[in-house]
């Protein structure tokens, strides 16, 4: 059993790590702006802002992983989103323990050594750049020049995954690297695919400071 903290624990990836991590017998402590109306059970959840870092500080404290899955909108626009992973990755960094990131689809690559889907947006409406770019900032900026003691792994969907695409349960996912597993269409993945993909690597610990990619 370990002990694992998610920032941001009732949102759409959040709430479905938490439950597969409960249900694996994990010790769960979700932090998130509101508590769940259907918490799941023996999660401790905590509400609290995830740019404050006295709260980050009480969640991370004993925890044997984190994990983020903050996204950058809403009270947590673009800068603000970055500042608190930056937070998240010192303070995960001093606790000695690994972080987790829920990622998105546009960090990828459509091959190796090919530029990541985040240099052209054009097919994406202008509202959504700023929250796709900052989120891709994590992974091509903010983590790599965290320091080398802080072990970090960024977790990429499909391209179709989220509230507005939802996806079936299949209990199965495929693993890739930074290199989308499905370039031709994006794929998808549903939240409970990736939440089991997602405990599984932090279950099995064999990805260090890199990008992987799950989808079906």
């Amino acid at each position: 059993m370990a002990r694992i903290t998610v920032i941001g624990g009732t949102g759409y990836a959040g709430r479905e790590i938490v439950a597969q991590a409960a249900a694996r017998g994990h010790q769960v402590t979700a932090l998130s702006r509101s508590l769940p109306e259907e918490p799941v059970p023996d999660v401790f959840y905590v509400q609290g802002d995830a740019t404050d870092q006295a709260t980050l500080v009480s969640v991370v404290e004993g925890a044997d992983a984190v994990v983020g899955a903050l996204a950058p909108r809403g009270p947590l626009e673009p800068d603000s989103f970055r500042a608190a992973y930056r937070i998240l990755a010192r303070l995960a960094d001093a606790q000695g323990v690994p972080l987790f990131v829920v990622g998105g689809y546009s960090s990828l690559r459509p091959a190796p050594g090919a530029d990541r889907f985040v240099t052209d947006l054009s097919d994406i409406p202008v509202h959504l750049h700023d929250e796709i770019r900052a989120g891709a900032a994590l992974v091509t900026e903010d983590l790599p020049a965290a320091p080398k003691t802080l072990d970090w792994v960024f977790v990429s969907p499909a391209l179709r995954f989220g509230a507005h695409a939802p996806g079936e349960r299949l209990g199965r996912y495929r693993l890739g690297d930074e290199v989308a597993v499905q370039p031709e269409d994006g794929g998808a993945i549903s939240a409970p695919d990736y939440a089991l993909g997602l405990v599984d690597l932090i279950e099995r610990g064999e990805h260090h400071r890199e990008q992987v990619n799950l989808a079906h």
